[in-house]
């Protein structure tokens, strides 16, 4: 099956250009995700927006953005309005500059995206940028529109691609000095011998598995055991005379058949 791309767009680098697509390299969509129901019922809940003043029910067609200018009164963008304002970052990630590899803290990384090539005529060209920022050991800087904001990038070759890591804002990330500055015990010399001793005996392979989740199992398996105690729900009429139809039919190649075998049996014996 075809990966589906959650961005399609360019790559570039001065005059060098090449069409690229962009689908994250991370996915939720294995965990264990519940449905709000109606005890009662058993029926799913259903929301919607509803106006704060009037308690109706606000139409898909009339929602729209509100920037609050204080109190109850804001100002209505539209759909048409925000598109307005659409950048050339929507469409183009154009590398602005070049940093070595290890000069960005792990901390402004944010989320990672699988970045390759979407045309075999641009495969040349991507090659040339991966390759380029693989033997200088450096990693690309430039900006891309994710969700309406306009957002800071890396681009990280490895392997044959290329992956892009979205960064946080400065002013999302807090500074570790103010945490850590009041730790100013120090580590007696004759311990951390023993403490090494530990890491060595625990020092292992890399390997997924260290982050299961042993929860999400549990709640498979709790899953599992309620569905093997819910009785069959009984089929409906259309199902019975479809299954009913389905019968007759293999019935009656069974008799055909044996009406077959009878035939040549008698005829032998004739």
């Amino acid at each position: 099956m075809a990966p589906k791309y959650y961005w399609k767009g360019y790559l570039k680098l001065s005059l060098v250009t090449c069409p690229v697509a962009m689908t994250p390299a991370t996915s939720e969509s294995e965990k264990v995700r519940f449905h709000t129901l109606n005890k009662d019922t058993g029926h799913r809940v259903v929301s919607q927006y509803v106006d704060s003043v009037t308690g109706k029910p606000v139409k898909e067609g009339n929602e729209a953005k509100g920037y609050a200018r204080g109190g109850n009164d804001y100002i209505i963008l539209t759909d048409d309005d925000l598109d307005t304002v659409a950048l050339d970052t929507v469409k183009t990630i154009d590398i602005e500059k070049f940093v070595p590899a290890e000069s960005i803290e792990w901390i402004y990384l944010e989320k990672p995206h699988y970045l390759m090539p979407d045309d075999a005529v641009g495969n040349e060209a991507f090659a040339v940028i991966r390759d380029a920022m693989k033997s200088d050991k450096v990693v690309g800087i430039s900006k891309l529109v994710m969700g309406r904001r306009e957002r800071a990038v890396v681009l990280e070759p490895r392997d044959e691609g290329i992956v892009l890591w979205s960064l946080r804002f400065g002013d999302e990330v807090r500074p570790e000095e103010a945490y850590f500055e009041d730790i100013d015990e120090k580590a007696d010399p004759d311990l951390v011998p023993l403490v090494q001793q530990l890491i060595k005996q625990k020092t292992a392979r890399w390997s997924p598995d260290m982050v299961s989740d042993p929860i999400q199992d549990a709640l498979l398996k709790l899953i599992e055991e309620k569905r093997k105690l819910l009785k069959p729900k009984k089929a409906a009429k259309g199902q019975k005379e479809q299954a009913a139809r389905a019968s007759n039919v293999v019935n009656i190649m069974d008799a055909l058949r044996k009406s077959l075998e009878a035939d040549l049996k008698n005829r032998k014996a004739g």
